[in-house]
């Protein structure tokens, strides 16, 4: 049996979420529409930056959709992969970044250790 963790978009299940929550579902497509807008930043730009994100929260949907509307806004396969790069250093940075955690508390205890030895 073939069962995939996503399913695929469909009008019905978009019609289901929109019927359970009308008011919110309008509210959040007038939030889009506005956010993806073109203003300081292009909606290119936008989605670029859309697809970058995307990828570090690993949302296959917004992959997919902010991939093809940046594409329709003029985007060219390298700026959508050097967006995913961009997000691929973020995500590795963050654990770089964080790294300094686990070094302070080795140090910490490191330190702990000396102390009770004198």
């Amino acid at each position: 049996m073939d069962k995939h963790m996503y399913p695929d978009p469909s009008i019905e299940l978009h019609r289901q979420r929109t019927e359970l929550a009308p008011d919110t579902a309008a509210a959040f497509k007038a939030f889009s529409d506005s956010v993806f807008a073109d203003g300081a930043l292009s909606g290119k730009m936008k989605d670029l930056i859309a697809v970058a994100v995307a990828h570090v929260t690993q949302c296959p949907y917004c992959i997919r959709g902010h991939t093809a509307s940046a594409v329709r806004r003029g985007a060219t396969q390298q700026e959508v992969m050097e967006a995913i790069w961009v997000a691929a250093e973020m995500r590795a940075g963050g654990a770089y970044a964080h790294s300094n955690l686990a070094l302070d508390t080795m140090n910490q205890m490191a330190a702990e250790k000396r102390s009770r030895e004198v």
